[in-house]
C-alpha cells in the first residue's frame, strides 16, 4: 500500500515530527489538533469554543484530502478536564459530527496547555 503525507499552511504549524494528514486512497488519518487558530496561533477560552476550533482543524486537513467531517469514521478524544467538560464538549461535538456519528474514544489526558485535542480516521468511499 503506498500513502501521501500532507502538512498545510492552513492547519496549525506541527509541533513536532509529524505530517497532518495521512492519505492512503482509501483511509485518510488526521493528526491529533488542538485548539490553535492557524492563521494566529490564539487558543480560545473554554471547552466549548476549543472544541469548536479543533474540529475547524480537522475539518480543514480533511479538505486537503477533498474529504469533509461526514467522511470521518473514527474520533479520538483527549480532554484535560474528562468528567468536568465531558457534556459541555459533546454538545459541539454531536452538532459537528452529524448522524450517524463516527465511532469514538473520550479519555481524558495531560494536554499541554489545551482542553481538547482530537484526531480522526475518514473514509474517501468509491
Amino acid at each position: 500500500m503506498t500513502w501521501t503525507a500532507i502538512t498545510s499552511p492552513d492547519l496549525p504549524k506541527p509541533a513536532g515530527a509529524y505530517s497532518h494528514v495521512i492519505d492512503t486512497g482509501t483511509l485518510v488519518f488526521t493528526a491529533g489538533f488542538g485548539p490553535q487558530d492557524p492563521a494566529t496561533g490564539e487558543i480560545p477560552d473554554g471547552v466549548e469554543a476549543q472544541t469548536e476550533q479543533v474540529i475547524d482543524n480537522v475539518e480543514r486537513a480533511l479538505a486537503a484530502v477533498g474529504l469533509g467531517l461526514s467522511d470521518v469514521v473514527k474520533t479520538t478524544v483527549h480532554l484535560q478536564h474528562l468528567d468536568r467538560d465531558f457534556a459541555a464538549y459533546d454538545l459541539v461535538y454531536g452538532r459537528r459530527f452529524t448522524a450517524p456519528h463516527p465511532v469514538r474514544t473520550t479519555v481524558g489526558s495531560t494536554l499541554a496547555g489545551i482542553l481538547v485535542e482530537i484526531d480522526a480516521v475518514a473514509v474517501r468511499r468509491s
